[in-house]
């Protein structure tokens, strides 16, 4: 019991000091002010977009297992996709467009009634589903790799940030959906998270101190 209480005593101690080393680093807080809103959204959809083929659209089990099976093909495809436009443009440049991307598909979804348009919105999800997770993190690893604490505890800081994003997002659909009794009213109101993470992160400088921009090849 010692030893355990021991272990979580220094994880907390590790995330206090990354939470005052973030805070001091506008950068980064701010990198990671726009992760939190915009993972609320990602995250949501994609534990909630079953549930809402299943109840708004009657997808049967079989449709359903499809359905996964799109979003996971495609997010190979899209990971790929948003790669080569980083490096064409930038980190920023390709989150930026996921972003706007993200946004057209919650507000599209209000709209869809029948099966197989939902399946070309899940082609869409699953375009810039795994390129957002691994762009984020990416671009996470290039803003710290210059920092004191050791990487392991600003990834444990990161990834706690991710968990309580879920928390919020999934929290926000189930009351609006409660609310409204309509869940697309719930989808459409995740879009207000990827605008708030896309505004916060255009006003994110990129830049280094070295004038190199994470995500470039200058």
């Amino acid at each position: 019991k010692g030893k355990w209480s021991h272990f979580i005593a220094k994880g907390v101690k590790e995330i206090r000091i990354v939470a005052s080393e973030v805070n001091d680093s506008k950068r980064i807080k701010r990198f990671l002010m726009s992760f939190f809103f915009y993972s609320a959204g990602v995250q949501t959809v994609l534990y909630m977009a079953s549930t809402l083929a299943e109840k708004e659209l009657n997808f049967y089990q079989q449709e359903l297992i499809i359905l996964i099976l799109i979003l996971q093909i495609v997010a190979i495809g899209g990971a790929y996709l948003f790669a080569w436009v980083s490096s064409k443009a930038s980190n920023k440049t390709s989150i930026l467009i996921m972003l706007v991307i993200w946004s057209l598909v919650c507000v599209t979804a209000y709209f869809v009634e029948s099966k197989v348009n939902f399946y070309i919105l899940a082609a869409a999800v699953g375009m810039v589903m795994g390129g957002i997770q691994s762009m984020s993190r990416s671009t996470y690893s290039k803003f710290v790799r210059t920092q004191k604490s050791e990487l392991t505890s600003y990834f444990s800081f990161y990834d706690i940030l991710e968990k309580s994003a879920i928390v919020a997002g999934t929290f926000s659909f189930g009351l609006i959906d409660q609310i409204s009794g309509n869940m697309k009213n719930s989808v459409v109101f995740l879009s207000a998270f990827f605008i708030v993470g896309l505004i916060i992160l255009i006003l994110t400088p990129f830049k280094m101190k070295d004038g190199h921009i994470p995500g470039t090849n200058s």
